[in-house]
């Protein structure tokens, strides 16, 4: 008998293809959605506290990717509020839920995110560097976790997946670099030098089904490919993967600060993070290398402009 995976945030980038990829090792998978339409959908509406409970019963494992986009909107007050309340509050229905049907899944597999970190430089991050001090990413990352802790409190083993820069083309950071490069414009971040940590959205996925099928996978991992590279260096490779003859301009940071306001840390911070965590606990990458990845990513698609 197939296990069940409950999959909440399940329409996004990762989700999606999260979903493709649990099917075709034979799990069954419910998704938890605040409009449900068919078989194998549950509704579910965390900021106004509902939950259909039946979703839980027989779950072996949930994965929770569930949040309000971060780059969706401009970082008022209000988004900043929502964006914590979103992902704090998936965590807590779901563990309040857990708690009155009275039958607990194997394990619990939460996303998380480098912004965790802050802006490290140069400095390469392992797991136990503590969250940066300065920043809105850190406070929300920070209250992501400590959400997930909750259900990790209840005696389900938890994994927390600190994830960097998912390369898909359908969307992120990657579709918006193609943009300008269709025009032949490479436009990078202000000097190109901050450190991006990237992973490919397969070896993300993969890196789920690992923690739901590693009985021995528990705590926080960068989920990261083991080589990250410097902005710049992600632009023009992206550009050559796409054939794509380009001039590469920088971006000033005054600019982006003022456009996007405090949301700009989140593309001109500088991570390089470790992936040796995860490798020495067994989990192997498909994608370890930039060049290849974005090649998999090209290789005979068309690339059109969102």
């Amino acid at each position: 008998m197939s296990k069940t995976i409950l999959l909440a945030g399940g329409t996004g980038l990762i989700g999606k293809r999260l979903q493709v990829l649990l099917r075709k090792k034979g799990y069954s998978v419910r998704l938890l959605t605040r409009n449900p339409k068919n078989k194998g959908e549950y509704g579910w509406n965390p900021l106004q506290n509902k939950i259909d409970d039946e979703a839980l019963h027989g779950v072996d494992a949930i994965v929770n990717l569930a949040g309000e986009g971060i780059a969706d909107g401009r970082w008022t007050a209000e988004r900043k509020r929502l964006l914590v309340r979103s992902r704090v509050e998936s965590a807590r229905v779901l563990r309040e839920a857990l708690q009155r049907v009275g039958a607990y899944p194997e394990v619990y597999v939460s996303a998380s995110a480098q912004g965790l970190y802050g802006d490290t430089g140069e400095e390469i991050i392992y797991e136990d560097h503590p969250p940066g001090r300065q920043g809105f990413m850190p406070e929300c990352c920070v209250a992501w976790e400590t959400a997930a802790e909750t259900v990790a409190a209840l005696g389900i083993r938890t994994v927390v997946l600190r994830i960097g820069i998912v390369l898909a083309r359908e969307g992120g950071a990657l579709a918006e670099i193609i943009k300008p490069l269709r025009l032949g414009a490479g436009g990078y971040f202000a000097d190109g030098k901050a450190w991006w940590s990237w992973i490919h959205r397969d070896d993300l996925c993969a890196m789920c089904l690992w923690a739901i099928e590693n009985p021995q996978a528990a705590g926080a991992y960068n989920a990261v490919a083991p080589h990250p590279v410097r902005n710049i260096e992600l632009v023009k490779a992206t550009a050559k993967a796409m054939k794509q003859p380009a001039l590469f301009a920088p971006a000033p940071a005054f600019v982006l600060k003022l456009a996007l306001g405090e949301m700009a840390a989140v593309i001109l911070n500088s991570n390089r993070l470790s992936a040796e965590k995860i490798l020495a606990a067994g989990f192997h990458f498909t994608y370890p290398q930039l060049e290849p990845a974005l090649e998999e990513i090209f290789k005979s698609k068309t690339v059109e402009v969102q």
